[in-house]
């Protein structure tokens, strides 16, 4: 770089999830489409500030695309900081290995283009690049992030510019504001480096983030990004979505299918139904619910107590349990022997009907009368403490296990716990395509006030709450991967487990004291697990499999293979 002579000709920078190729230093446009063309597999190249881009288009029509975002700016020249710090969280910079993974988890579940590790601790002292991350003050993880590029270290620019790229927050965080933090902190330290300006570009229909953005003080400026046509950059050149209606159980399922060739017909879009189609075969599914899973093995699943039943002959661990329709005394010894019990309908899904934490006879009462509304057969188990696992078992192999908490908020010492839960409803929302919300209703007023606050209460800043009883994710419960990390034992029982009910795609749910340890007591099976639910576990990938073994690639068939033949050797 010598800045002295001016900018540094033909410029690109490496972020690792790809370059930001800068079009104002470059005079010849066919030199920049080369430079894009040098663009890495599983990489996505930017091309940003370009002049004429329709004159750049008309080159290279086939290859390129003019990006559908806008581009925003703020003015640093007389910046002033907000006063009021960011409440439960802190920001700093990246600073550790193990953060660059976090980062990483971070981008994987908002869909984004992972970095190797090493490239994040290689750069975490470079001039031109700058990682922030957001740090929960009680649990250390990192919540947030953000990178900056500085133009004056990156190419000389003479307008003393700089950029904000991958602003992304966990959608799993409690705290509200990350987003903004961030973005303040970022605008800050160029503001110290004597930067002009900052801008970002956000895609055009992301309301929200154009919103949060104007209110900050961004304009939006006639600048524009110029990218490849590649398999990452796809959902941005190939039109408006087909299937605008599904949801994201369906909706994961029919990208990979038609990220693999296989013909796609959706029958019914609110109802997540499709029929895929490839090399002579046709399969009808309903999210992750296909004609595999037989009729009988649906019919196990949708009875808990046949689900019980049969799982426990293959040597399942089951919690006690008893039916509503024993006598009062019997309820009333099978209270007092266990303390603390659960009571749920038979049949039903996404958490309806069912009550944790009964600890008294007119608790008890209540909620056999809530689960009848939900089923005519109520089942009184007793309570087992611990964490709520999901495992997802494919073709009777381990695919993808996560740790499942019910929904919670943390107090900034200003807004009310409704207000709170509003805050992380949205956000959790935001980040499922509608499919968790918490709401407000009895049981969450209850749990709120078994936790001592009413919903009008102030809670105190750092103060964490639990709003509802269930891990559910339809009702705001969030969920934490830990696939790699999962005792063997558990495995083998979810396994067992599937086999037993001879449904090649589940998800099995067993209460534990750590996913670690080999202790767990199984709650249920689910015939129509949510994929979308364990980012970044290839879940549809291995749906697919099953489904289409042909449509792998040849390696991934051959490795398969060859496991296989060691594995029955």
């Amino acid at each position: 770089m010598t800045t002295s002579e001016g900018p540094t000709e033909n410029y690109s920078l490496d972020c690792g999830w790809g370059r930001l190729v800068f079009g104002q230093t470059f005079d010849d446009g066919q030199a920049l489409i080369e430079t894009l063309r040098r663009e890495r597999a599983d990489a996505r190249d930017i091309a940003v500030y370009v002049d004429d881009p329709h004159v750049l288009l008309s080159l290279a029509p086939h290859e390129l695309f003019l990006d559908p975002s806008h581009t925003f700016r703020i003015d640093l020249k007389n910046y002033a900081p907000p006063s009021q710090e960011p409440s439960n969280f802190f920001i700093r910079r990246l600073s550790s290995q193990s953060d660059a993974e976090e980062v990483n988890r971070i981008y994987q579940t908002r869909g984004m283009v992972p970095v190797p590790p090493e490239f994040f601790w290689s750069h975490r002292d470079a001039r031109a690049l700058t990682y922030f991350v957001a740090e929960d003050e009680q649990t250390g993880s990192v919540i947030g992030t953000v990178t900056g590029v500085d133009h004056l270290q990156a190419f000389g620019d003479p307008e003393r510019g700089s950029s904000l790229w991958c602003l992304a927050v966990d959608p799993q965080a409690r705290q509200s504001r990350i987003g903004q933090a961030l973005v303040h902190r970022l605008a800050q330290h160029f503001a110290e480096r004597n930067a002009s300006f900052m801008d970002l570009t956000v895609l055009h229909d992301n309301d929200s983030a154009i919103s949060l953005y104007e209110k900050l003080g961004f304009r939006r400026v006639p600048y524009f990004t110029v990218k490849r046509k590649n398999a990452i950059n796809e959902q941005l050149f190939s039109g408006p979505n087909n299937d605008p209606d599904l949801n994201p159980y369906a909706k994961i399922i029919v990208d990979e299918a038609r990220r693999r060739g296989i013909y796609v017909e959706v029958t019914d879009a609110e109802g997540g139904f499709f029929r895929l189609s490839y090399g002579g075969r046709t399969i009808q599914c309903r999210e992750s619910l296909t004609e595999f899973t037989s009729a009988i093995a649906m019919s196990i699943c949708d009875d808990k107590s046949v689900t019980r039943r049969i799982v426990e002959k293959a040597g399942v661990r089951v919690p006690e349990q008893i039916t509503g329709d024993v006598s009062d005394d019997r309820m009333r010894d099978f209270l007092r022997e266990h303390s603390t019990l659960v009571v749920k309908p038979s049949r039903g899904e996404q958490g309806r009907g069912i009550t944790v934490g009964v600890e008294t006879e007119e608790e008890l009462e209540a909620a056999i009368k809530t689960a009848q509304k939900v089923a005519d057969e109520v089942l009184i188990e007793q309570m087992v403490q611990g964490d709520d696992l999901r495992l997802i078992i494919i073709n009777y192999k381990l695919v993808a296990a996560a740790i499942r908490r019910p929904a919670q908020i943390v107090g900034d010492g200003k807004l009310a716990v409704e207000a709170l839960i509003e805050h992380q409803s949205r956000r959790r929302s935001a980040a499922t395509g509608g499919e968790s919300k918490i709401p407000l209703d009895e049981d969450t007023e209850g749990t709120c006030r078994a936790g001592g606050y009413e919903l009008t209460d102030i809670l105190p800043e750092g103060e964490v709450l639990q709003v509802r009883r269930t891990a559910n994710l339809h009702t705001g419960g969030t969920i934490h991967d830990v696939t790699g990390e999962v005792h063997p034992t558990l495995v083998d029982a979810a396994i067992r487990a599937a086999r037993a009910i001879n449904i090649p795609v589940t998800g099995i749910d067993f209460m534990v004291k750590s996913h670690r340890g080999s202790d767990y007591a199984f709650i249920e099976a689910n015939e129509r697990p949510g994929l979308a639910n364990h980012e970044p576990q290839p879940t549809a990938e291995r749906f697919i499999d099953l489904l289409f073994p042909l449509s792998m690639p040849y390696a991934a068939r051959e490795a398969l293979r060859v496991a296989h033949s060691e594995n029955t050797a």
